[in-house]
């Protein structure tokens, strides 16, 4: 049996006071990030390799289903806001589509053929990287497309949260991060789904760093899309050239970003 589908430490839930199913799920999160720090060397080798590819002008593919989709749809879609990239650098891919975020599309995870279809609607080529999402590590939609990434030389990973898994052995980095039974039995929506949160997490913002949009410890090329950000970013440009918070925000406001503002200040 998949350690996913194993039975949870924790029974009698439907008896349990409120405060003892809080804490019966708090005592199982603790586990999540012990998990993964086996994983980082996993973790690196992905990242490290992923890196190549995006600094030669490759993409960054999330391609799962179920809580999996999802979790790299937000992932992906957070990445232009909070770094300045354009639409398209870093994409996340659901089975089932666009109505399959908000609602369970039924089987739409079991086509072995679809993944790499909707991979091909992107025109995916040898200089982008892909990467698959399965708790289970076994979602038909995510294996067949990953087959098809090894068969047409295309790099890929695969985020898994069991050993050996399908996807693991199909592809050329993996990461199995082993959270262990769920609180509710089979619930990978929960230890599991927190676990690839974390690992995308990673990935996404080291690549990030690592391409040149963080500078210290700031989002140097965030977009300005709220009153929020630009008191944000207002503030770094201060901490960066000792510019009144009036001088700061004009020159934010005016080259659209705390880079191009900080850049600016030192030309003046």
């Amino acid at each position: 049996m998949l350690t996913t589908e194993s039975s949870s430490r924790h029974d009698d839930l439907d008896q349990k006071s409120t405060l003892e199913l809080l804490q019966g799920m708090n005592q199982e999160d603790k586990t999540v990030p012990l998990a993964i720090e086996q994983q980082l060397a996993s973790i690196q080798a992905l990242i490290d390799a992923a890196y190549v590819k995006m600094l030669n002008g490759g993409r960054l593919f999330y391609l799962g289903s179920g809580t999996s989709g999802r979790l790299g749809i937000v992932d992906a879609s957070e990445c232009p806001p909070t770094y300045g990239v354009p639409q398209g650098l870093v994409i996340g891919i659901i089975a089932g589509g666009d109505p399959a975020i908000r609602q369970a599309v039924e089987n739409a995870e079991d086509d072995p053929l679809q993944g790499w279809y909707d991979l091909q609607t992107h025109s995916i080529s040898k200089r982008d990287f892909v990467i698959g999402i399965s708790a289970s590590g076994g979602a038909p939609y995510v294996t067949g497309a990953l087959e098809q990434c090894v068969a047409n030389s295309v790099s890929c990973g695969a985020i898994a949260c069991n050993t050996d898994s399908k996807i693991g052995q199909i592809a050329d980095y993996k990461i199995e991060a082993v959270v262990g039974p769920e609180f509710v039995t089979g619930s990978t929506r929960m230890k599991s789904g927190t676990a690839q949160k974390l690992i995308l997490n990673m990935i996404s913002t080291s690549l990030m760093i690592k391409l040149g949009h963080v500078q210290g410890n700031s989002m140097v090329d965030m977009q300005l899309s709220n009153k929020k950000l630009v008191l944000r970013g207002t503030r770094m440009i201060m901490e960066q050239t000792g510019l009144d918070d009036f001088t700061a925000q004009e020159l934010l406001l005016k080259h659209g970003s705390v880079r191009k503002a900080v850049e600016a200040a030192e030309n003046w």
